[in-house]
């Protein structure tokens, strides 16, 4: 059966976007440490911007941001080691005053605040991503890709955010907090809007990442 010039144009098409995906996501692996610190700080920059989506909450002190999403995407297209530079620079620089915490606020203040753990959990979160979809490409077909942002998002930032809330609240606050008092201070009322975000993130994440290694780019689907 012959192949239609409209089939061919469009298998042409896909193609191309295959190869200019794989040349994007291979960049870093080729790129010197000027550009990889260039894209450190521009996602460090973009989580900041993030932080400034910010819906206050009446009944807990953690605010729902945008954060997360910078947070999952730098671990895909940074890797681990770049992907974490750009959050530890996004905490480190923003507790020594650069002004891009929510609220366009900076200081060590947010560290030992209530959302000092999340803090600590964005870099965890984004070494976590870009170590398993850089070491098991199948990890960034939709399926597995998924799974680890879940991960990332789930169990790593609240694993670090809700331990040291809870820290906060006891200690700073002295408030008596039952378990199901702490999630639904700083777990539950984020759960949606962090689905939004993973899936924008996913999104993103597929069409810049192939999910063929890079020895075999042809099986590529």
């Amino acid at each position: 059966m012959s192949t239609t010039p409209t089939a061919a144009s469009t298998a042409e098409t896909i193609d191309r976007y295959r190869a200019a995906r794989r040349r994007f996501y291979a960049f870093r692996r080729e790129a010197d440490v000027v550009w990889l610190a260039a894209l450190a700080v521009g996602f460090a920059g973009l989580t900041g911007v993030a932080a400034q989506v910010r819906v206050p909450l009446p009944f807990t002190p953690v605010p729902i941001t945008l954060q997360t999403f910078a947070v999952l995407l730098a671990g895909i297209v940074l890797g681990t080691r770049w992907g974490g530079l750009s959050q530890a620079l996004y905490v480190g620089a923003g507790l020594g005053g650069v002004p891009w915490f929510q609220g366009g606020t900076a200081g060590l203040g947010h560290l030992l605040g209530p959302t000092g753990g999340y803090l600590v959990g964005f870099v965890a979160a984004v070494a976590v991503v870009g170590a398993v979809t850089d070491r098991w490409p199948r990890a960034r077909r939709l399926p597995g890709l998924v799974a680890t942002l879940l991960v990332a998002n789930f169990v790593v930032i609240y694993g670090c955010g809700l331990p040291w809330l809870f820290v906060w609240l006891t200690a700073v606050k002295g408030a008596g907090v039952t378990l199901p008092g702490l999630f639904t201070l700083g777990f539950l009322p984020f759960v949606p809007g962090d689905l939004v975000k993973l899936g924008a993130a996913t999104a993103i994440g597929r069409a810049v990442a192939p999910a063929a290694s890079f020895g075999k780019l042809e099986s590529e689907p």
